[in-house]
């Protein structure tokens, strides 16, 4: 079994949670889950949320069931299973100024050093494997340098560091004292991006995976201009937008966090296309309405043989939240799975396919369709192979068997 500690009881949490337990009791199939049919040594059914953190002030204490029931209750079923978990106090410095919300954090009763070892201390007893950044977009930058941001974390340096900083380091103490832990940041603040981040890791023993988790129109984005790059049509402008109605669109109503999501989404052009083009891609706005089904939309114009212009329009609404937790079960235990093969800092193959900003902050961006092969050729090193027909039935038969 796969211990995961969830950063942010939100709706992507919801759907993660919900959705592992629902593939347990047989309920539903893991679509959505890119790897499913992969014979990795640990099935979607072996992860398991055994705690989850937030600072939203009237979730603290709460089960992980009534929220779930709260948010996505109405269309989904949710496992009483779920009642056993309960909301845990994080840290937020910051992160929710500015929502329509109350919060409450460790870092106003304590120094962040002490949230540090409270953290490191709840984890130990959950004995956590797996720790899942999905907390609201902040905004933040990176230190670069190790010693700078092990100094803002001592000196209680609230004006500098995130909630995702201080989460990470703990989560590197938490690997130095307990057990190599992967952390994976879906969020846009720079940690696999930031060389501090990702050395303390190394040193640490675990690895930090991110930065944002790729879902909706950006992937989709990625592979048609690897597409028109592979046939050398130029492409005279990129536009991309999203807007939706969940919190992580209100949130980016506000600039600063807004920039965070452009940074990682935007860079893709001049690294798949070779060529800095005319481009406009990051989320534009909240509607409330829209909900969780966001709406996306892209339009690309390019030069083809002879001079003669063509253009592409696509438009969509998209589930935003289980989009993403779909890929978080595969992030999860594909962390699981480095940690155990004794990689340490970060693993470009397997940010460059579930990542909008890949890290080392030396990677180079690829469409989605190369960094799955990638993915699947670093997979197949370490003995996960997708599975045959007959494999696959076996292991439904299996399953079934099981429940």
């Amino acid at each position: 079994m796969i211990k995961v500690a969830i950063l942010g009881t939100g709706m992507v949490a919801a759907h993660l949670a919900v959705g592992l337990e629902r593939i347990r009791l047989g309920e539903i199939e893991p679509y959505g889950v890119p790897f499913a049919n992969y014979s990795f040594p640990y099935r979607p059914e072996d992860v398991k949320v055994v705690t989850t953190y937030d600072v939203d002030y009237s979730k603290l204490g709460k089960s992980l069931y009534s929220i779930a029931k709260q948010l996505i209750g109405q269309e989904t079923h949710v496992p009483t299973s779920l009642r056993d978990i309960y909301v845990k106090e994080g840290v937020h410095l910051g992160s929710m100024q500015g929502m329509p919300v109350e919060t409450k954090g460790l870092e106003e009763r304590m120094t962040i050093f002490e949230a540090v070892e409270k953290l490191v201390e709840e984890w130990k007893r959950e004995n956590v494997d797996v720790i899942v950044n999905i907390i609201t977009t902040e905004y933040g930058q990176a230190f670069n340098d190790p010693s700078l941001l092990e100094a803002a974390i001592l000196e209680n340096n609230k004006e500098r560091l995130t909630a995702s900083h201080v989460y990470a380091y703990a989560a590197t103490l938490y690997s130095e004292r307990v057990k190599p832990v992967a952390f994976v940041n879906a969020i846009p603040t720079p940690l696999a991006n930031d060389w501090a981040v990702v050395r303390i890791f190394e040193n640490a023993g675990g690895i930090v995976l991110g930065d944002d988790g790729a879902t909706g129109a950006t992937p989709l984005t990625s592979d048609l201009l690897e597409h028109l790059a592979e046939r050398n049509r130029r492409v005279k402008y990129v536009v991309q937008f999203n807007i939706g109605g969940n919190t992580d669109f209100l949130a980016l109503s506000m600039p600063e966090r807004n920039v965070m999501k452009e940074i990682t989404k935007s860079g893709i052009v001049r690294d798949i296309l070779g060529y800095e083009a005319p481009h406009f891609i990051k989320p534009t706005g909240y509607l409330e309405p829209l909900g969780d089904k966001k709406f996306i939309a892209m339009n690309l114009e390019y030069i083809s043989f002879n001079g003669y212009v063509d253009e592409l329009y696509i438009a969509g609404r998209i589930n935003d939240s289980p989009a993403l937790a779909g890929k978080l079960v595969d992030m999860i235990r594909v962390g699981k799975m480095a940690v155990e093969n004794g990689y340490r800092g970060t693993v470009e193959e397997i940010n460059g396919f579930f990542m909008k900003k890949p890290g080392p902050p030396n990677a180079v961006a690829t469409a989605k369709i190369i960094a799955h092969v990638r993915l699947s050729k670093w997979l197949e090193k370490h003995g996960v192979k997708m599975l045959s027909t007959v494999e696959q039935q076996r292991m439904d038969k299996s399953r079934v068997r099981e429940r």
